[in-house]
């Protein structure tokens, strides 16, 4: 960070308050403050030793960036507030891990990998199409289909009028009414793997992510997270990523 110090939405982010871009709209809402006065811009350029609050509560000095592997059970939504009182992956972690913001979301009913972290940079790093990495599932969907059919997603489907990129595609077996297919996408658009499957005329009543980017699921166990050892996180996330984010 240089002398002249750096943009209050970024500090926001690297200290696992929020993403650049929800730190901003804190901003909007007129509850962050510095030694006291009221912030309206994220431009405002601030440094450790300020005092920076949001809605009250002072906001420490950013750690080191850190990321975590998360099993999320269904049935939680992945929201820090959820305007209808639903439960949140993060009042199931309250208390057990550090102010931390996801990679991304998963919905209600999905369950699986879930990447938590404290540095709101990376997340947007790794949320970004261009890093170019791949969200793999396993889906369980009421109806039949074939390889063939699966095969035809390859080059990208639209569906009502979202262009869907290339996906990649196996029919693992058939169970009962059941089809099982292992999918990877590398947009992660919303609900696509839902609606992809409805395109092909299969209901989704199980969606596992189990791997996003080099980071697997694994034998993690349903509710559980395990930290990613910095020496690994470095391997994984590649020299540019980690230039960019300071690790």
């Amino acid at each position: 960070m240089s002398e002249e110090g750096e943009r209050i939405a970024k500090y926001l982010a690297r200290a696992g308050v929020a993403s650049r871009r929800e730190a901003e709209r804190l901003i909007e809402q007129g509850i962050v403050t510095v030694d006291g006065k009221t912030l309206t811009t994220p431009a405002f350029k601030v440094t450790p030793d300020m005092d920076i609050r949001v809605d009250g509560t002072r906001i420490g000095r950013p750690e080191r960036p850190r990321l975590w592997r998360y099993h999320k059970p269904d049935g939680l939504v992945t929201t820090h507030k959820d305007p209808q009182g639903r439960a949140t992956v993060f009042d199931a972690l309250a208390g057990r891990l550090p102010r931390v913001i996801s990679v991304g979301r998963l919905d209600l009913t999905t369950e699986g990998l879930l990447l938590l972290t404290n540095d709101g940079g990376l997340a947007r790093l790794l949320e970004l199409p261009s890093t170019g990495w791949t969200r793999r599932y396993r889906v369980r969907a009421y109806g039949r289909t074939s390889q063939g059919a699966l095969d035809a997603l390859k080059d990208g489907v639209e569906i009502d009028g979202v262009q869907y990129g290339p996906i990649r595609a196996t029919l693992d077996q058939t169970q009962g009414g059941n089809s099982w297919v292992t999918l990877s996408i590398n947009e992660g658009k919303n609900r696509e793997v839902r609606n992809v499957m409805r395109h092909l005329g299969l209901q989704v009543n199980r969606l596992i992510r189990t791997a996003y980017g080099p980071f697997q699921l694994g034998k993690l166990a349903k509710g559980e997270f395990e930290e990613i050892p910095g020496k690994q996180l470095k391997e994984q996330l590649g020299a540019r990523i980690c230039a960019e984010i300071g690790l």
